[in-house]
């Protein structure tokens, strides 16, 4: 087979196998994003004390997002009256401690990173917080303000500025399964694929690419495997790097770490370099367009050296409990389509995704996607209207 062959073949087969997890982790978050306004996620994120970082951790792993999508949302957060740590607290939390990333996690590289990122994850939003007390206060949080208020658009602007969420008193599943509520778990669940799609493709291209094309021997020795110490040392560091290279983020970044780990590089390593898909170099300069030259390099900074000491600490915690995996064997890149359990799960999934993209297109979704990249226009809401009469801001 040939060399682009080979790639292409091992991108459909990672492809094939991440599948149902996301169609599941997209179909769950679309559900909570339904039922909780944002208006009550602000209210949360209003200070930076430990009980509104706790609240902004866990709103934000309920709000799955693309890291641009996070980005833009945290925005809309900050200038409605959350706290600047609160903010970017809740903008890792809705991309890397998300239900899909786990489900992907698990099924390409093993529980254990899973794990290792629903623990490191925390950690990085402490030491963002702890940096932010230190490093990023007074001046530059306010420049920041005056800058953000501006509400220069971004990429995916409308999309985190759309509100469908369903108002109402009743119950949890009363409003679920209402009409109004299944058209917005439609509209969540579409949008939300349609923010992701390219960083999906991509990462598994790139993915794809670098596993047929770069030789195994040469990723184990810039990773440094054989030496424990040196391979723990360098990873966390050169982990965020890699990913800030590759351009890719969000879930996309998920088969790309199956092939570093597969290479050589330390458990730490991985979970930093899942972690740095806020921080590559397109969000970065969204940083600088949203909050000013100053409060981006802080963000960048800070979040750079959270994600190293994260994944330090993971690499500490997992070595001393003796969790750390001891095989590379993230072999799905290898595997082939056949009649097994994911085969089945993905034929059962994707005859729900293609029931509710049926539902939202009968409800008007095309306007909608259009607005996707477009900010809103000031002083003005778009309705998405529903036939019962309810209609939602967008």
């Amino acid at each position: 087979m040939s060399p682009v062959l080979r790639a292409l073949a091992a991108a459909g087969s990672m492809a094939w196998e991440i599948l149902w997890p996301l169609m599941l982790g997209f179909a769950l978050s679309g559900i909570v994003q339904a039922l909780v306004r944002r208006e009550q996620v602000t209210r949360l994120l209003a200070g930076d004390s430990p009980r509104a970082l706790a609240a902004a951790t866990g709103l934000g792993a309920a709000s799955s997002s693309c890291s641009y999508a996070a980005v833009a949302l945290a925005r809309a957060l900050f200038r409605k009256g959350a706290s600047f740590t609160s903010a970017m607290a809740f903008e890792i939390a809705s991309t890397n401690l998300v239900i899909e990333l786990g489900l992907i996690l698990a099924l390409l590289m093993g529980w254990q990173f899973t794990l290792a990122e629903f623990i490191g994850g925390p950690i990085m939003i402490v030491l963002v917080a702890l940096f932010f007390r230190l490093w990023v206060r007074g001046k530059i949080v306010d420049a920041a303000r005056e800058q953000a208020e501006k509400g220069i658009a971004g990429s995916m602007e409308g999309h985190a500025a759309m509100d469908m969420s369903v108002p109402g008193e009743g119950g949890f599943w009363a409003r679920l399964f209402s009409r109004p509520g299944l058209d917005a778990v439609a509209a969540y669940f579409v949008m939300d694929w349609a923010a992701v799609w390219r960083d999906v493709v991509g990462g598994l291209l790139i993915a794809g690419a670098i596993d047929a094309w770069v030789p195994k021997e040469w990723l184990r020795s810039f990773f440094f495997e054989g030496n424990d110490v040196l391979a723990a040392l360098w990873g966390p560091i050169i982990g965020p790097i890699v990913s800030v290279l590759s351009f890719v983020c969000s879930v996309g970044n998920v088969p790309l770490a199956a092939v570093l780990w597969n290479g050589g590089i330390s458990f730490g390593g991985v979970a930093s370099f899942i972690f740095a898909d806020l921080i590559v170099v397109p969000i970065i300069l969204i940083y600088r367009k949203y909050y000013g030259t100053k409060a981006a390099l802080s963000i960048t900074g800070t979040f750079y050296l959270a994600m190293v000491l994260a994944g330090y600490a993971v690499e500490l915690l997992f070595a001393v409990t003796g969790l750390t995996p001891h095989t590379r064997n993230a072999t799905v890149l290898e595997a082939a389509v056949s009649w097994n359990y994911t085969t089945w799960l993905n034929i059962a999934f994707l005859a729900l995704a293609a029931l509710l993209v049926a539902r939202f297109l009968l409800k008007g979704g095309a306007k909608m996607l259009k607005m996707m990249n477009a900010g809103p226009e000031p002083g003005h809401s778009h309705g998405h209207g529903h036939d019962d009469g309810h209609h939602h801001e967008h």
